[in-house]
């Protein structure tokens, strides 16, 4: 095994390979992070003093300063809890040093998660300045703080390989369909084994070559397969939203079933 490498099979027997993120590269992003959140702070407070400078009478108010005081308490914890669950595990300093918080399992963080792993954040900084998240990240063999081991959490490195982008990709950026538009829980989530991800696969790969009719025709015999397993209705859709719905689909589930070069051998969930 390489250093830092983990291996995992999942329930689908598919084995997926990540780089663990050690202590250099998860100081690098936590710093980036910090330097906005520090921004986030001076812009709150000197939009306050702005306030108090041109409109004293509602300043003066005692519940606008405990408003401010909450909002600067909770924002540390609100940065780092919605960027991990909105933007699939990426805060902007991981986004840009290139790391992910994942599931022990290698699939997206839940919220749960995210909540749970930051608001423990609290013991990892005792007694100062990260000592014990430190110590955590340097000495356990997945680089884990107290979080992570709590919220069954890992910080991994992204794979970004540089290509150009497909057909698709472009269409999708031209849709505007994102990671976001779809959030499945895990239930939903396991729902969809080796069979159906190659189902999806082959339709995106497949819908740039077809023509409007056999477009047509597969993406609604797709969507009456796939949509029902994650909670969205198929029937009475127009194509374009069938199609939006796929794609989205695809995006979503790529994070889990491609992201660390996720191999089948052979075998799905119904053999």
């Amino acid at each position: 095994m390489k250093l830092n490498q983990v291996h995992i099979t999942t329930p689908e027997h598919i084995s997926v390979s990540f780089r663990v993120a050690g202590l250099g590269s998860r100081a690098a992003s936590h710093m980036i992070d910090s330097f906005i959140i520090m921004i986030l702070y001076s812009s709150l407070l000197f939009s306050f003093v702005l306030l108090s400078d041109y409109m004293p009478q509602i300043t003066s108010e005692g519940y606008i300063l405990a408003i401010l005081i909450l909002i600067l308490s909770f924002l540390w914890f609100f940065y780092f809890i919605l960027f991990e669950f909105f933007a699939a595990g990426r805060t902007p300093g991981k986004m840009l040093i290139g790391l992910r918080v994942v599931q022990d399992n290698g699939q997206s963080i839940t919220f749960l998660s995210a909540v749970l792993r930051n608001i423990l954040r609290l013991i990892d900084l005792l007694p100062a300045i990260y000592v014990i998240g430190i110590l955590m990240i340097f000495f356990h063999t997945r680089h884990k703080r107290i979080g992570d081991l709590a919220a069954g959490t890992m910080v991994i490195y992204e794979n970004r390989r540089r290509r150009r982008k497909s057909g698709i990709e472009k269409e999708l950026e031209q849709r505007g369909i994102g990671v976001g538009r779809i959030h499945l829980d895990e239930r939903a989530s396991q729902k969809i084994g080796v069979r159906e991800w190659k189902l999806l696969k082959t339709y995106v790969d497949r819908w740039p070559s077809l023509n409007d009719r056999d477009r047509d025709r597969m993406t609604v015999q797709v969507a009456d397969i796939l949509l029902p397993l994650v909670g969205l209705d198929a029937k009475g859709k127009p194509y374009a939203e069938l199609e939006n719905d796929l794609f989205a689909l695809y995006l979503q589930l790529r994070e889990d079933w491609e992201f660390g070069h996720a191999k089948s051998d052979g075998k799905s969930k119904d053999e």
